[in-house]
């Protein structure tokens, strides 16, 4: 299945850019959101200039790919499902009824640290390699984002999330091929 994805990279890069362009002048930089929405515990675990950079789209409902009418039927479960949040790189878009949930964000920030990590066609890969093999929330990207979103959630102590993630990825998928 994986190898059916490799030549619809170019597909779902060309959606995600439409998707993002469409959205731009909605984006706005997480530093903002975070100002506006008081999540002071933020700051704490990020670093300012990847706050900065990173924008924020509240939107009704959240953008994902057509998978299927791409010919990957297999992950038609996946763009079928209502989801709070979602990353595209350095932009993640949030289900407005959840746009005040810190919880979510910091999820979605997790997201966006591994595609600046991994890069565009090797974030695809890792994402639907942990779908196919594990299903979503035992994938690898999840399991990690949903491991850092607990910890934000029951311990209130700051730590380097941004730094740990980066490490944790080096270390799993220093290998991982496009």
């Amino acid at each position: 299945m994986l190898l059916n994805l490799l030549p619809r990279i170019l597909m779902i890069r060309t959606w995600i850019d439409r998707t993002l362009a469409a959205h731009a002048k909605e984006a706005r930089p997480v530093a903002a959101f975070i100002e506006t929405c008081g999540f002071g515990r933020l700051p704490g675990y990020f670093e300012a200039a990847f706050l900065d950079r990173v924008r924020c789209v509240a939107v009704e409902r959240v953008p994902v790919p057509p998978l299927a009418a791409m010919g990957l039927r297999l992950f038609a479960g996946f763009e079928s499902e209502r989801w709070g949040g979602i990353t595209y790189g350095d932009t993640y878009f949030v289900d407005r009824r959840y746009d005040l949930s810190e919880s979510l964000h910091f999820h979605e920030l997790i997201h966006a640290v591994q595609w600046d990590c991994l890069g565009f066609d090797r974030f695809l890969l890792a994402y639907a390699r942990g779908l196919l093999r594990y299903g979503y929330v035992r994938s690898p990207l999840e399991a990690m984002a949903y491991s850092h979103q607990r910890r934000f959630e029951t311990d209130p102590v700051p730590y380097p999330a941004e730094a740990l993630v980066r490490e944790e990825l080096n270390a799993r998928f220093v290998h991982l091929e496009p």
